[in-house]
């Protein structure tokens, strides 16, 4: 065979290898084009819904729908706000709740007032202001001169964010505080004035203890030179972003963002706490055109995320050793547990699709994990916005994933 010829045969072979190649490219493309079509639902507007999914093994971008535009979020603002604590606080990361004594103690007597001062725990509960009472009797105290005092100036006292409607406040989520017992519930009612309510529960408990308490009960900051009688803590923080993601719960999102401007910046504000979030996020290479951060819960009319920055926050956080594994814990299985128990509940995509839901009377989102295969992240807003289409939008997008 001549030269000519072999170099000929050469040429032939090589403009045929591409077709003998596996063919990925095709599958993909078919995979858009089912995605694409999981998205198209009535009364949700195609320029007001974003959505992308990425391959967790190589970081390709698979798909992807006005995933640079800003939309309110809903609660897949809590996937930042969880990120975010996890990075700067731990997952071991407990809040104390104390007893401060002011004055001295005098054989049983307490010459002054105690003070139960809140850190933010969002979980406080009239079974640890017992605990707190058993302590104050195990030092040989069996009664108090001064009274009680709630101290909740560890965090400002705002008890709702910028950008909630009226409404929010109370059905939303209770007062916030850094003093809360059993959410603001006192019997069958929501108090408005969380610490003072507290503090009136730690006299109770005292007086059920066996220690007789005389004086008032008032709200007040705790004196500088007061001394540490007693103190409780909250569950680690894995436990608190599981049951505050499983169960969509706005009151421990809104009281971790305080904690997070409390612990990092000195200011238990929500501002602060965005801020934090903010930083966080920057920091671990999110994209942030667009986003904007003001509350935890994503209540806030002023809450702006990206699904490019999701499905991002999404990928870092599944590489990532220290926030894997309780962000995993801490998302709603389908069809099994928290605000997916009755979403998703049919093959493939039950127990292998892993996460958060939001729902607004404008916005609805569904962002997470197809097994170890996938990241995603739908966000769809209206005025109003249909919720069910919304939803049924998002659970074709994630069956389609889960079936691929």
């Amino acid at each position: 065979m001549n030269r000519r010829l072999l170099a000929a045969l050469f040429a032939l072979v090589a403009l045929a290898a591409p077709a003998s190649t596996p063919a990925r490219p095709i599958q993909d493309s078919q995979l858009q084009i089912r995605l694409a079509r999981a998205l198209h639902v009535p009364h949700v507007a195609p320029a007001r819904s974003a959505a992308v999914a990425l391959d967790l093994t190589t970081g390709t971008v698979l798909f992807q729908q006005n995933g640079n535009r800003p939309l309110a979020p809903a609660s897949n603002e809590k996937l930042p706000l969880t990120y975010a604590a996890l990075m700067r606080l731990g997952t071991a990361f407990r809040i104390e709740t104390d007893v401060l004594g002011e004055g001295e103690q005098d054989g049983t007597q307490w010459t002054g007032t105690l003070v139960l001062k809140g850190n933010g725990d969002p979980t406080l509960s009239r079974t640890d202001l017992r605990a707190l009472a058993a302590q104050v009797k195990s030092l040989g105290i069996r009664s108090v001169t001064g009274g009680v005092a709630g101290d909740e100036s560890a965090y400002d006292t705002r008890r709702i964010v910028a950008g909630w409607k009226p409404s929010f406040f109370m059905d939303e989520s209770p007062p916030l505080s850094a003093l809360v017992v059993d959410r603001a519930r006192v019997g069958s009612v929501v108090t408005r004035t969380p610490a003072l309510a507290a503090a009136t529960a730690f006299r109770d408990a005292l007086r059920n203890a066996g220690v007789a308490v005389a004086g008032p009960v008032r709200t007040a900051p705790a004196d500088e030179w007061s001394e540490l009688v007693a103190s409780v803590s909250s569950p680690t923080l894995a436990a608190m972003v599981r049951f505050m993601d499983r169960e969509s719960d706005n009151f421990t999102a809104e009281m971790l963002l305080k904690q997070l401007g409390l612990a990092e910046l000195d200011r238990g504000t929500s501002a602060a706490g965005a801020t934090v979030v903010m930083q966080t996020l920057a920091e671990a290479g999110v994209p942030m055109t667009g986003v904007r951060i003001v509350d935890g819960s994503g209540l806030s009319r002023l809450d702006r995320l990206t699904t490019t920055a999701l499905g991002s926050l999404l990928k870092i956080a599944w590489a990532d050793p220290a926030v894997r594994p309780a962000l995993l814990a801490a998302l709603p299985v389908a069809g099994v547990n928290g605000t997916l128990e009755h979403r998703l509940s049919k093959p493939p995509a039950r127990g292998r699709v892993l996460a958060k839901t939001g729902t607004t009377d404008s916005a609805s989102s569904l962002s997470g994990y197809v097994s170890d295969r996938y990241a995603f992240a739908v966000m769809q807003n209206g005025h109003p916005l249909s919720y069910w289409w919304a939803r049924r939008a998002q659970d074709r997008f994630a069956q389609v994933l889960a079936g691929s």
